[in-house]
């Protein structure tokens, strides 16, 4: 928005020019984001608390966490409003692919809204069923595969980027529809069961995707570079600061002890916000290696339900597996801090991607 405002004001005084550069923009989003953030979270806090949106806690998980119980939960809509000013401030509005980004962070966002509700305002303790909550995600990954696809005007945009290769991509054709879904509800719901921990690795894996982005968006980098350019896949640079300065904003007032949660609201819309990044530009399995903390929740889930159903025994103490580690009695603070630091080095592994090739 503020582009437009600038390119007029640029016809007469030339300073304003600078702000056709992506890098002044994305600096003006993270901290526009951050600002927002830090600003409207007492206010939203406050209000979260007149309502008496709690968090509820599972009497079976670790004994540390009963005392979260009555914390503000839903707290992701913090997140969301400073991510939306942000970007729609600071992004050029012509671009498809922030459009289409913002589409589906918001739909994603929606969902996780319904589902928060029925738990914490309507006391139903399902939640919105399972299959309407996936029906509903697949519903909007599909709509965003297929339009990805529709207007994919270069064949590395359907493409199957594989790192540490200068030259080794596959063309998928239509089961490019069907990978692109798969990644991003899958990474939605991996972001979700990621549970407290979630919001530094997210951060994180945000602001690496921003540097592909604007990599892959420039003609000399991916060049130099060997990787996919996409044109216009640079401007999601934008939305990726802006995530970056919302979630450390959310951060402030979520770190230990949390005054607030994210609920299902912000973690099914930040996950489905990085999965499609990752999709348009092209490093889907770049963002499986970084978001490795992410895929090792949800495997743990998964070998959990898998275990118990066909021996009766459970694999570890509680999944996801941050909460067997609480159980087992490492404090909360040293399991989150430690996979935080396994997320920078999982980045920094994926950022490398970007020369070993």
């Amino acid at each position: 928005m503020l582009l437009w405002l600038t390119d007029y004001l640029a016809q007469h005084f030339s300073g304003f020019g600078a702000f056709r550069y992506l890098t002044l923009r994305a600096i003006m989003g993270v901290l526009t984001a951050l600002g927002i953030s830090l600003l409207l979270g007492p206010a939203m806090i406050r209000r979260l608390q007149s309502l008496q949106i709690g968090q509820a806690v599972r009497e079976d998980g670790p004994r540390s966490h009963l005392s979260k119980s009555g914390t503000p939960t839903m707290g992701g809509a913090l997140i969301l409003v400073a991510i939306l000013a942000s970007a729609l401030l600071w992004s050029d509005l012509g671009n498809r692919y922030v459009w289409v980004v913002l589409l589906v962070t918001f739909a994603f966002a929606a969902i996780g809204w319904v589902d928060d509700y029925r738990k914490v305002v309507a006391r139903n303790s399902r939640g919105l069923p399972a299959r309407w909550k996936y029906l509903w995600q697949s519903l909007a990954g599909i709509a965003a595969a297929v339009f990805l696809y529709c207007t994919a005007d270069v064949p590395a945009a359907t493409a199957l980027i594989v790192p540490f290769f200068k030259s080794v991509s596959w063309p998928m054709g239509g089961l490019f529809i069907l990978f692109a879904y798969f990644v991003i509800v899958g990474t939605s719901n991996a972001v979700n069961l990621t549970d407290g921990l979630a919001i530094m690795p997210t951060v994180l894996v945000g602001g690496a995707l921003g540097v592909f982005a604007y990599l892959v968006g420039h003609a000399e980098f991916s060049r130099y570079l060997h990787i996919p350019f996409i044109p216009g896949a640079g401007e999601l640079v934008v939305f990726c600061s802006a995530l970056a300065g919302a979630g450390l904003g959310f951060l402030w007032f979520n770190a230990y002890p949390a005054q607030v949660f994210m609920g299902d609201v912000g973690a099914l819309a930040l996950g489905a916000a990085l999965g499609v990044i990752a999709v348009i530009v092209r490093h889907e399995i770049v963002l499986f290696i970084m978001g490795g903390i992410f895929v090792l929740e949800t495997v743990s889930v998964i070998l959990q339900v898998a275990s118990y159903k066909l021996t009766g025994k459970r694999i570890f103490r509680m999944a996801p597996i941050h909460h067997h580690f609480e159980l087992k009695g490492w404090p909360e603070p040293r399991v989150i801090v430690r996979f935080w630091i396994i997320t920078v080095i999982l980045v920094l592994f994926g950022l490398a991607t970007l020369k070993l090739r």
